[in-house]
């Protein structure tokens, strides 16, 4: 049975207080999912503390996703909210959501305009960690202004920052206290979004072999040379063995084969996933 996953840093409760606090500041959110797990990167905790700011629902790491993202996409722009694909290595995405910001503050700026007024607009980025958050500010802001990397947790503090036409508030990543669905909670330990040293990386692999051999059988054969999907142990065996991770007297080291699975996962070496069905979360708030 996999063990219960909960996980929530000190300072992410500063950092709720501190984005409520300067919510009033904000002319919108810009609220980023990860395309590979929508349902699971959303935090129901961090949309009440947007209260009536028009949100962009930004799908993040689109690169990665197959075409379960696309379906999260319409779903959401359908309920009537500004919803886009992105790939923050893209300069295409940049363009495409500087104009959804454009769009989303266009009355505010005709507005302003009337009154002879010119000003900037601000967004706050916010989401669950390792979701792309400073990769999506740089990508607006044409160069390196805040700092990313590629593990949970590396932005600790809120903070301004100009970012071409708008003044962006980098925010760290921030979890909901507690998780409804332990489902979804792998799903965040799948795509890196809860700190690794605080997990059984090992269970973690044999709970995503099972999801794989599920909904992407193929990738475990292409990558791995897995045949037989009913046994999660012999398949996290055959990892060890295809990728050379054997102990000493022969033996698969399972330590460094749920890295490397983990590993390959996370940077599509596997494939393009989506590891949820917009059909199956409809009932979310977005």
């Amino acid at each position: 049975m996999a063990k219960t996953i909960q996980w929530f840093p000190g300072h992410m409760t500063r950092a709720m207080r501190d984005m409520e606090e300067k919510r009033s500041l904000c002319d919108g959110v810009i609220f980023v999912l990860d395309a590979r797990a929508p349902a699971a990167t959303f935090n129901k905790n961090l949309q009440k503390i947007f209260g009536g700011k028009p949100v962009l629902y930004l799908l993040n790491k689109a690169d990665l996703a197959d075409g379960g993202a696309e379906e999260f996409r319409r779903m959401i722009s359908e309920k009537g909210r500004h919803c886009l694909l992105c790939n923050a290595a893209s300069a295409a995405s940049g363009r495409a959501l500087a104009r959804e910001l454009a769009l989303m503050t266009q009355e505010k700026r005709a507005r302003a305009e009337d009154k002879g007024l010119s000003r900037t607009f601000r967004f706050m980025v916010a989401g669950i960690p390792n979701t792309g958050k400073s990769t999506i500010v740089n990508l607006l802001g044409g160069r390196k202004r805040a700092k990313t990397g590629d593990k949970a947790g590396v932005t600790r503090d809120v903070r301004w920052l100009r970012c071409g036409a708008f003044d962006l508030l980098d925010t760290p990543g921030t979890m909901p206290p507690a998780f409804d669905s332990q489902l979804l909670a792998r799903h965040l330990a799948y795509i890196g979004s809860i700190n690794d040293d605080i997990l059984d990386k090992e269970d973690v692999a044999l709970e995503l072999l099972g999801e794989l051999a599920e909904k992407y059988p193929q990738y475990l054969s292409e990558r791995y040379g897995i045949a037989d999907f009913s046994d999660r142990a012999a398949m996290y065996e055959a990892v060890c063995r295809r990728r050379g991770l054997i102990l000493k007297g022969g033996e698969p080291d399972y330590e460094r084969g749920a890295n490397a699975l983990l590993d390959d996962f996370r940077k599509g070496r596997l494939g393009r996933v989506c590891l949820e069905r917009a059909a199956d979360f409809r009932e979310l708030p977005f």
